[in-house]
């Protein structure tokens, strides 16, 4: 049987957004607690599991080093640092080492996020 499986992970972090209107708020340094999720997919292995929580913790711990209580447009590869943008950039770093990851959902807010999957 195939299952899908999620851990989320939250980080507070500043930005701003370079490329819209001067006037535009968020074109302003401000910050955001970012919710995560890491989710996953896969055959359920002999433990019961597709994946134990606790290697998806393992995993993001260096991406929570980068991330957290930082500036996001100073990291490499986060000049313009949207959430359309930083899903992605999340992704290609944990599907390095998450082989059953299957997809990335940046919260910035309670109402407002992007989702990237696997094609």
């Amino acid at each position: 049987m195939k299952a899908t499986i999620c851990k989320q992970f939250d980080f507070d972090a500043a930005h701003w957004l370079p490329k819209v209107a001067q006037d535009h708020k968020c074109h302003r340094m401000h910050g955001h607690t970012y919710r995560c999720d890491v989710i996953c997919a896969g055959g359920v292995d002999g433990r019961g599991m597709v994946l134990d929580y606790a290697e998806i913790s393992d995993a993001w711990k260096p991406l929570n080093d980068l991330l957290d209580h930082r500036v996001l447009n100073e990291i490499e590869g986060l000049g313009n640092p949207t959430t359309e943008v930083l899903a992605p950039f999340i992704f290609n770093i944990l599907e390095r080492v998450l082989v059953s990851l299957v997809a990335i959902r940046v919260y910035e807010s309670s109402t407002t996020w992007c989702e990237v999957r696997k094609p």
